[in-house]
Parts: structure tokens; sequence; C-alpha cells
């Protein structure tokens, strides 16, 4: 047998296993994913911006006044918040807003009407449980505590007027319902215990103090951005 004979049989089957091996290669399954390149890091941050709405429940008194009631004005002010998630079910919130009110005399006081006036710093933290069943539908409950400032006191109908900074509890419950993987909606409702002490005089010198019973209902809704 010459070398043409020999070489002649090689290079069919060869030809053969050059057009065979694409439509072998095509009915094999595609390797899976590489995990690590497919891997999208997650970010624990978030944030919120919302129109809060700030509802003192009416109560409080004057020590030693038989009758002696108090009301304060609802409000309205921008609030930013920022979340940390440990895991995405486990996440603490730091809430910051600064808002007014006016502290009127009711019952056997309200002849005096607005007794004064004060700027309301109350920073709160809570610690939330994030429901994360429910597709893009994402509700929460949360619990802390709260440190409330009041600043930039006025005296109205008493000659001197003062407020004093406080701790208190704070309940929380609300939902995010998520647009896409960053961008959502948020309703948040939160019930501040706060009572704190405050001091006075009247017009003619005497001292007066009493509590200020406000448990203010924190009612808001905006937008949330997950990082």
């Amino acid at each position: 047998m010459n070398h043409a004979q020999k070489t002649g049989p090689a290079l069919v089957a060869a030809t053969l296993i050059c057009l065979a091996a694409p439509a072998f290669a095509a009915d094999l399954p595609a390797p899976p994913a590489d995990p690590v390149a497919s891997f999208e890091p997650w970010s624990p941050w978030q944030v919120r911006l919302r129109a809060l709405g700030v509802f003192p429940e009416d109560g409080g008194s004057v020590s030693g006044v038989a009758g002696s009631d108090l009301s304060y004005s609802n409000s309205v002010t921008p609030e930013l918040d920022i979340s940390y998630y440990f895991t995405p079910n486990i996440a603490v919130e730091l809430i910051l807003g600064t808002t007014y009110a006016s502290v009127d005399g009711e019952g056997s006081i309200a002849a005096l009407g607005e007794v004064g006036n004060s700027w309301i710093l109350p920073p709160t933290l809570t610690l939330q449980y994030h429901f994360t069943n429910f597709g893009a539908f994402q509700p929460y409950v949360g619990a802390g505590v709260n440190y409330t400032i009041f600043y930039g006191t006025e005296a109205k109908s008493l000659s001197a007027f003062e407020i004093e900074n406080t701790f208190g509890l704070a309940l929380q419950a609300g939902a995010d319902y998520m647009l896409n993987e960053h961008w959502g909606l948020n309703l948040d409702v939160k019930k501040i215990f706060l009572e704190p002490d405050w001091n006075g005089r009247l017009a003619n010198g005497t001292a007066v103090k009493g509590k200020a019973e406000m448990n203010p209902w924190l009612i808001g809704a905006g937008v949330t951005y997950r990082f």
C-alpha cells in the first residue's frame, strides 16, 4: 500500500470528526455559572427622606394646681433617617429631624393661654425586624430609645419657661414598597413615650413647675433609597 492509500482514510476520518464536533458540543449541557463571577456585593446602608407629622397627646399639669392641664400644637417637618442592616432582616435606624411646638394652659389654668414654645430635636434609635417574604412589600417593626432636646425655648404668658431634655421609649411599625433594587416608597408610624419636666415663673415671680405629658405620635411618608 502506497503513502496516499495509507493517509487517505485518516484524512477522511479527521474531516468527519471536525464536522461532528460542533453538533456534539451543542448537545452537551452548559457548564454552571461561575459563582464568584455572578456574585453581587450587598450594601447594608439605606436612607429615607420623609414628611413627618408630629401629633402630641394633650396632657400635663402644674404641680399643686388642681385641674391644671396642658396642650401642644401639631406640626409637619422633614425627617431624615439612616439605616444599617446587619442581615436582610435585622437593622438599626437613626431618625433625625427637628420641629416646633407651642404649649398652652388648659383646664384650671386655661386663662394663661400660651405659656411658652420651644424647638424640639428628638433623635431616635430603633432596632428593627424586617419581613422579607412578601416580595416588594416589606413591613417592619421596631423598638428603641429617644432622647429629646428642647432648644430655643421662649416664654409667653409666663415670665420664664423651660422644658428639660429627657429620654423616652419608642415603638415603631412601617413598611417599604420597593419599586426596584434601590428605590421604594415608605410609610412609618412611631409612638414616643415622652413626659419631660418643665419649670417657669408667673408674672409676679412665683416659681411653677410640672410635667409635660406629650407622648407624641410620629406619622411619616416618603421615599427609600438602598445603596
